[in-house]
C-alpha cells in the first residue's frame, strides 16, 4: 500500500502514514474549512490497510490547535485504531501535548478512556 504523505498547511497539520513500518503521525495545527474533506482520504487509506498479523502499530499525534470539527474527524481515525487493536494488533498512540495546555492533556486522558483496547501514552512537551 502506498504511504500517505502530506505537507502542513497553515489550518491542516502534516500527515505521514507510512504504512509497511505501522508508523503514523499527524503534527501541527488542525482547523481545515471542511475537516471531513481532509479526513476522509486517511480514514479511507487505514480503513483498506491490511496490516501483517505480528507488526505493531504507533500513531504518534502532536497537534497544537484543533477545532471542533477535526475532533470528531479524529475520534473516527482513533475508532480505526482502536478496531485493529481489538483484532489482535499492537497499536501504541503517543498523544503529545503542551506541557502548559490542560485542555490537550485532558483530551489525551480522555482518549485512553473511551478507547481501551489502545495502549495510550501521553506525552508532555516543553511549549516551543
Amino acid at each position: 500500500m502506498q504511504n500517505l504523505v502530506i505537507a502542513a498547511t497553515e489550518s491542516t497539520p502534516e500527515v505521514n502514514f507510512d504504512f509497511e513500518s505501522g508508523q503514523f503521525s499527524l503534527r501541527g495545527e488542525s482547523w481545515p474549512e471542511n475537516a471531513a474533506a481532509f479526513y476522509r482520504p486517511l480514514l479511507d487509506a487505514l480503513e483498506s490497510w491490511q496490516p501483517a498479523q505480528s507488526g505493531q502499530i504507533e500513531a504518534n499525534i502532536a497537534l497544537r490547535y484543533f477545532n471542533s470539527s477535526s475532533t470528531k474527524m479524529l475520534f473516527s481515525l482513533f475508532d480505526l485504531f482502536n478496531q485493529l487493536a481489538q483484532k489482535g494488533q499492537k497499536v501504541e498512540l503517543n498523544w503529545f501535548f503542551d506541557e502548559e495546555d490542560d485542555v490537550s492533556e485532558e483530551f489525551g486522558q480522555e482518549l485512553a478512556l473511551d478507547f481501551t483496547d489502545l495502549q495510550v501514552n501521553l506525552r508532555a512537551e516543553m511549549a516551543s
